[in-house]
C-alpha cells in the first residue's frame, strides 16, 4: 500500500500544468518544422 500513499502526495495540478506548458512549448517548433517540410510560406 506504499504506492497508494505515494499517489496521495503527488500534486496532480502541478503535473498537469507542467504537461500543458511542455506541449505548448513543443507545438511551436513542430508547426514550423511541418510548414518547412511542406514548403509553405510562414
Amino acid at each position: 500500500m506504499e504506492f497508494l500513499s505515494f499517489l496521495n502526495d503527488v500534486n496532480f495540478e502541478a503535473l498537469v500544468q507542467l504537461t500543458m506548458i511542455a506541449m505548448i512549448m513543443l507545438a511551436g517548433p513542430i508547426v514550423i518544422f511541418l510548414l518547412a517540410l511542406r514548403g509553405g510560406d510562414l
